[in-house]
C-alpha cells in the first residue's frame, strides 16, 4: 500500500469518527464484491514537512490530529567494498515509521 492510500484510508476513518471534517465533495467507490457506494471526501491532512513544502507552517502550539505509520524512504548512500576497496552505491531502504498529521485549520501561510 502506498503512502497516499494509507493517508486516505486513515483520513476516512478520522472523518467518520468526527476528528476531521469533509471537503463537501463526494465520490463513488467500488468494493471488492462489486457494490458501489457514495463516500464523502475527507479534508486533507499532511505531515509537518508536507505542509511546509506546500508553503504553510504549523501554527505554534498545535497538536497533531492523528499519528499513524507511513513508508519512509532512506537512501543509505555509498559504502566501501571490503574486498576491492572501491565505493559502491547502496540500495534504497523502505521502512514504516510513525508520522504526525495536521489539518488545514492548524496551519498558516508562510510569509515571504
Amino acid at each position: 500500500m502506498t503512502n497516499e492510500q494509507i493517508i486516505f484510508n486513515n483520513s476516512v476513518v478520522l472523518m467518520e469518527e468526527g476528528i476531521i471534517g469533509t471537503t463537501g465533495r463526494t465520490f463513488e467507490v467500488e468494493n471488492d464484491d462489486g457494490t458501489k457506494k457514495t463516500v464523502r471526501e475527507p479534508e486533507p491532512i499532511h505531515t509537518f514537512a508536507a505542509w511546509k513544502s506546500l508553503g504553510y507552517q504549523v501554527q505554534s502550539g498545535q497538536k497533531a490530529v492523528a499519528k499513524f505509520p507511513i513508508w519512509k524512504h532512506k537512501n543509505a548512500g555509498r559504502r566501501k567494498n571490503r574486498k576491492t576497496g572501491e565505493e559502491e552505491a547502496t540500495e534504497e531502504m523502505l521502512f514504516l515509521t510513525d508520522a504526525f498529521f495536521f489539518t488545514r485549520s492548524q496551519v498558516e501561510k508562510i510569509e515571504e
